[in-house]
C-alpha cells in the first residue's frame, strides 16, 4: 500500500536505538526524482524567517534516506 505524504505529518521520529528525535512538522520534496528528500522537525516557515536559516535547517532536518520503517512512528538509522 502506498504511503501518503499526509500520513507522515505528526509522526514521531525515533532512532533504531530508541532515541526520540522529534516529530514531523514539514516535508521537503525532490521534484526531479519524485520522492521525499527530508523530514523537518519544525515548520519551514519558521526556519525561513530566522536569521540562522542554514544552521537551523541542518539541525532540524532528517534525511529520508535514513528512514527504515514507517508505522505508528518513523524509525531511522542512528547515523
Amino acid at each position: 500500500m502506498p504511503l501518503m505524504l499526509s500520513d507522515l505529518y505528526g509522526k514521531r521520529i525515533i532512532t533504531t536505538t530508541g532515541k526520540l528525535v522529534g516529530t514531523v512538522e514539514d516535508i521537503i520534496l525532490d521534484f526531479e526524482s519524485g520522492s521525499v528528500s527530508s523530514l523537518l522537525l519544525t515548520k519551514v516557515d519558521s526556519l525561513i524567517r530566522s536569521q540562522n536559516t542554514a544552521s537551523l535547517l541542518t539541525k532540524n532536518t532528517v534525511k529520508y534516506s535514513r528512514v527504515r520503517n514507517v508505522s505508528e512512528s518513523i524509525i531511522i538509522s542512528g547515523a
